[in-house]
């Protein structure tokens, strides 16, 4: 028998006239393997009890199936049987028809061949052993058995693609860079071409030999990975469309199997021994965040390039190149390419999404999936304990669980602040206290030896998995950190911390709200006694969120005096709670607070209008390692909707009310000078996104809505769509569409750029404002 290692690229069951198959391609170091399993069968699960009914459901449905007791329980701890099926057809008609006819029924939404790889613990690689045949650009392995290897590190080939169209999705060209390509496929006459360029123009007649070229270009250079930008729901789809427009497949699968597009609620690609991951979707996996993800914003913010088109309506003048000026065109398609080849490179973009994949078991492309993930991990495990997962919603429990704990400040300006953070607070607590959807229902039904929760919750002491999959998750972030490795670092903490979330989304089956209050009561209990014990210490607590705690030092302490007492407290408050949590639980503590950061000086504003103190909105200047930097949560420089002008009035604002308040009196001055002078100008913009479609605007129409369809009186043919930036401005005319030149009404900007954040730190600087207008300024 033939054995071998590689990595899943994809998997994908089929009905064939040997019954279930499941397809799964690897890539590996001796090139591309297909490995077939036949015979297979799909599953999901019934209660025992309803053994017959279901019999007689599916006997008269003409269903080939056979059930089989298993020594498996539900979380209401009822017997439980599965029913097994030789199709995918017959899987899917007789869960059809079971709902029909109201049989509950247990995990039949999950696909079979996630099953199949989810049950073997097989993340991303995997051993295989089977009868091995060569082809000519891969191999196939029939009768495979596939079980992880967890070692398995691909090297994986990967190939950037851009398409270009019209509004209809006619194509133009095609754009090819990496696995040995640097090409434009374009259709029109061949032109004249400096070879020097780096590049080829392929040229060709229509549609159908542009995609036909496409394949064999795909076929010859053979990637395992194809990356884009917003590759799946557009360039693929787009080509997908096109091809089946025109008749044609597009079999640029290895072993020349088609790609195929299934559109929902969101767009699957499927290539058979390709993996299509998109660039926008990996970003947001990995926890970037932009105020907009197109290619042109992220390009200019990660690598401090352009698009070599940045009109604001693209796409007329990417027509007009097309018909006009085809070099052009060609240099702005490989130019799309190559930035989203350098952003993958320098961001580490498919590492990332391997160690995902390394970790959870998802897919490479799998867009967000912390859900999923859960599942993967966790799914398994409960099966070896005996239990089946539950359905959506049928705990029967209503009741919402409350948010993490945030403290109302004490607003002031002071010298001295300190911050202690629990580290991963969650998590910890769930490690601590054996918050588990298993250890719940095993608590309930023994509770003896069980730790209490909260909502009449009990944790088994005994019988639980994320406890012991945070543990291990925790020890191989520490091994990451020890061995220099951020991105697994990173890839650990977006998972640990997805964890909480999860449980607290009805959007997973194991959802219960008694175990994500569970998690969130504790911490506030947690917050509270930690302020307790630090004020019995002598020391003031002036605000709290979630698991940072804000501690107000005298004045007269040198920062290094600052950063002792920060140690000291963070000793002080671990030592406690590993007492107290023995004491009182019997538990081990894996809570650890540590101190996190010294601000010198900080401030915590008011709510606007009010005396009392605002929550997560502070900024302070932070000092680390001698060196300060300002930091600003909540507030106008760190918010999108908020024009450039406030932002950069807010910096230095509070760059003199930490160092020079006296002179705080010249800068306002200063800036309402310049913004009446129209030297601001450029800073003006507002930019804010549609929350839904224009035509959904009926009552109460915000100013950015407004500015819209003032602009379409004028443009009829103009239009956004729901989640697309509006930049809009105020001007003498009222609020219109930014189009650059404008009679700005200054007097607006005063009032809600200026004054706002003026009046925000005034009373700390012995300044009020009396009148500003358009002609007068004065501080009394």
């Amino acid at each position: 028998m033939y054995l071998t290692s590689g990595f899943v690229l994809s998997a994908q069951a089929n009905d064939t006239a040997h019954g279930l198959q499941y397809e799964i391609w690897l890539t590996t170091e001796n090139g591309p393997i297909k490995t077939v399993s036949d015979s297979e069968t799909a599953l999901f699960f019934i209660k025992s009890e309803d053994t017959n009914i279901v019999n007689n459901v599916l006997n008269a449905e003409s269903v080939n199936f056979y059930i089989k007791p298993l020594a498996l329980k539900n979380f209401q701890q009822q017997k439980m049987s599965a029913c097994y099926f030789k199709s995918l057809r017959q899987f899917y008609s007789a869960s059809k028809a079971l709902k029909n006819s109201g049989i509950t029924l247990f995990e039949d939404d999950i696909r079979p061949i996630d099953r199949y790889l989810m049950e073997r613990f097989i993340k991303g690689g995997a051993w295989v052993t089977g009868n091995h045949f060569e082809y000519e650009s891969y191999s196939v392995i029939l009768n495979a058995k596939l079980k992880a290897n967890s070692d398995y590190s691909p090297s994986l080939s990967k190939l950037s693609l851009d398409i270009e169209c019209n509004e209809s999705g006619v194509l133009f060209s095609i754009g090819l860079v990496g696995c040995g390509l640097d090409c434009i496929i374009m259709i029109g006459e061949p032109q004249s071409f400096e070879p020097s360029a780096g590049y080829t123009i392929i040229w060709c007649e229509d549609e159908v030999a542009l995609l036909r070229l496409f394949v064999e270009l795909i076929t010859e250079h053979d990637p395992d990975i194809i990356i884009g930008w917003n590759v799946i729901e557009f360039d693929f789809s787009v080509l997908y469309e096109r091809a089946e427009a025109l008749g044609l497949k597009l079999a640029i699968g290895r072993g020349k199997l088609p790609l195929y597009v299934r559109k929902g609620h969101f767009t699957r690609v499927f290539i058979p021994g390709r993996c299509v991951i998109d660039g926008i979707d990996t970003l947001k996996n990995a926890t970037y965040s932009f105020e907009s993800f197109s290619l042109a914003n992220v390009s200019k913010q990660i690598l401090g390039e352009s698009k070599l088109i940045e009109s604001n309506n693209s796409l007329q003048e990417i027509i007009r190149q097309f018909n006009e000026d085809k070099l052009s065109l060609a240099a702005y398609n490989r130019q799309d390419c190559i930035l989203v080849n350098k952003i993958f490179e320098k961001l580490k973009l498919l590492d990332f999404a391997v160690i995902r994949t390394q970790l959870t078991g998802l897919e490479l492309e799998k867009k967000g999936g912390s859900v999923a993930a859960f599942i993967n991990m966790y799914l398994p495990l409960l099966h070896r304990s005996g239990y089946v997962a539950p359905n959506m919603g049928d705990h029967g429990l209503t009741f919402e669980s409350p948010g993490g704990y945030v403290m109302e400040s004490l607003p002031g300006l002071y010298k001295n602040v300190i911050v202690l953070d629990f580290k991963s607070l969650y998590p910890s607590i769930m490690q601590t206290f054996y918050i588990d959807p298993l250890g719940l229902i095993e608590g309930l039904a023994n509770p003896s030896n069980s730790v209490e929760g909260y909502n009449f919750a009990k944790f088994s002491r005994e019988n639980h998995h994320l406890p012991k999959l945070i543990k291990s998750l925790a020890l191989q972030r520490q091994l990451a950190k020890d061995h220099n490795d951020p991105m697994l670092s990173q890839a650990i903490k977006i998972i640990m911390n997805s964890l909480y979330g999860v449980l607290g989304s009805k959007g997973c089956r194991f959802y219960d709200p008694r175990l994500s209050s569970s998690i969130t009561l504790r911490g506030h209990e947690i917050m509270l006694q930690t302020k307790k014990w630090i004020e019995e210490c002598g020391y003031s607590v002036i605000y709290g969120d979630t698991d940072s705690t804000f501690i107000k030092l005298d004045d007269e302490l040198t920062h290094d005096e600052c950063n002792e007492i920060g140690k000291f407290l963070a000793d002080k408050i671990n030592t406690a709670w590993v007492s107290e949590i023995k004491q009182t639980h019997n538990l081990t503590s894996h809570l650890e607070i540590e101190f996190e950061s010294l601000y010198s000086p900080f401030f915590l504003p008011t709510i606007r209008g009010k005396s009392v103190g605002s929550k997560k909105r502070y900024v302070g200047q932070l000092i680390k390692h001698n060196e300060t930097k300002l930091v600003f949560k909540g507030l106008e420089t760190v918010r999108s909707d908020w024009t450039k002008l406030a932002q950069q009035f807010q910096f230095d604002l509070f760059t003199l009310l930490f160092k020079q308040p006296s002179k705080i009196d010249i800068l306002v001055k200063e800036y309402i000078s310049n913004l009446i002078r129209g030297e601001f100008d450029h800073l003006l913009v507002f930019k804010k996104r549609l929350g839904q479609n224009l035509s959904d605007y009926r009552k109460n129409i915000p100013p950015h809505v407004q500015a819209v369809k003032k602009f379409q009186k004028k443009n009829s043919e103009f239009t956004l769509n729901r989640g697309e930036f509006v930049t809009f401005v105020y001007t003498t005319n009222g609020v219109e569409l930014y189009q650059g030149l404008h009679n700005y009404d200054y007097q607006i900007y005063l009032e809600k750029q200026i004054i706002p954040l003026f009046d925000m730190v005034s009373s700390f600087c012995n300044l009020n404002v009396n009148s500003i207008s358009s002609g007068q300024f004065n501080l009394i």
